[in-house]
């Protein structure tokens, strides 16, 4: 039996073997190759933790809950110690200031001033709003994930259950537009709930491994939230790229077996979708090889 991660494994080395080789908005130049397709198989709870390297999942489950507060400002993550949206708000900061701040100075004053978390902590509308607050043209606001859920429970067998951060209005507002950008779900009629993730773009040596754990994360909540059982999930990317300054990284990774993935549970039963906390999450049997270090390219 093929390995699930050799799915993964295989988009790694088409790219780097084989990516159209080009200049892109970061300036560091990419390897792209467009248009791939994974499936990962949740019923039994194994989930797409990559194995090959360690991928530090309970960062991506408390980004993933952060999306649900409908938060945009990084001070929320960062007194969760996450610390992977900071690039562009640094960015900007050292931008407009010219201050050569460190970024543990500039994080220390986030989690410490919230006059200044205010002023420079904010990525604009990203994820978070267009899920929770998405602004109609009349000025209503729209909880696309609350209409999910309800949808769930009341129609599973919809074809209109989805959700979508693409808000044309808002993108130039935004610190970075979506990357996973449309999520669509599938009841079965023995009660199996599936999902399919479009992501528009993706670095695949950093970011990938990341939205597999939120998305399995997520479909699991729902699961759990809609009395069903989580599926497949099924992860859809427009533009797959490896940086040039991942080449190496990449190379490494591809030397290395993969292992057992590791099994996901969400341990209590949480009230609603915005009830979860990252002590709900479980994960058992994870034993990658060591991490593989890279720059965010911002």
């Amino acid at each position: 039996m093929i390995h699930p991660e050799t799915q993964y494994l295989d988009l790694l080395r088409l790219a780097l073997e084989h990516g159209d080789e080009r200049l892109d908005r970061t300036g560091i130049g990419t390897r792209s190759i467009f248009g791939a397709v994974v499936r990962f198989n949740l019923s039994d709870g194994h989930v797409p933790i990559l194995t090959t390297k360690r991928v530090y999942w309970k960062t991506a489950i408390k980004e993933m809950l952060w999306f649900l507060t409908g938060g945009t400002n990084i001070q929320a993550l960062l007194r969760e110690n996450v610390r992977i949206w900071t690039d562009w708000p640094l960015a900007r900061y050292r931008t407009e200031t010219g201050e050569s701040i460190t970024q543990e100075e500039f994080e220390s004053r986030i989690i410490g001033d919230d006059a200044f978390a205010a002023r420079w902590g904010e990525l604009g509308p990203v994820y978070g709003k267009q899920w929770r607050r998405w602004l109609g043209a009349d000025g209503r606001e729209h909880d696309q994930i609350a209409q999910l859920v309800t949808t769930l429970k009341t129609n599973p067998a919809s074809r209109r259950m989805l959700f979508h951060g693409w808000n044309v209005a808002e993108l130039g507002a935004m610190a970075l537009p979506p990357c996973h950008m449309v999520y669509q779900y599938h009841v079965t009629s023995d009660g199996r709930l599936n999902c399919l993730l479009f992501q528009r773009s993706v670095d695949l040596l950093l970011g990938a491994a990341f939205n597999y754990v939120g998305a399995s994360a997520l479909q699991l909540m729902l699961a759990q939230q809609a009395d069903l059982r989580p599926g497949e999930l099924v992860w859809v990317a427009g533009d797959a790229h490896l940086y040039l300054n991942h080449l190496d990284q990449a190379r490494e990774q591809l030397t290395r077996e993969p292992r057992q993935l590791p099994k996901m549970k969400i341990v209590r039963r949480a009230s609603s979708i915005d009830d979860y906390r990252i002590e709900d999450f479980e994960v058992e049997g994870y034993s990658p090889h060591p991490p593989i270090k890279a720059d965010v390219a911002v």
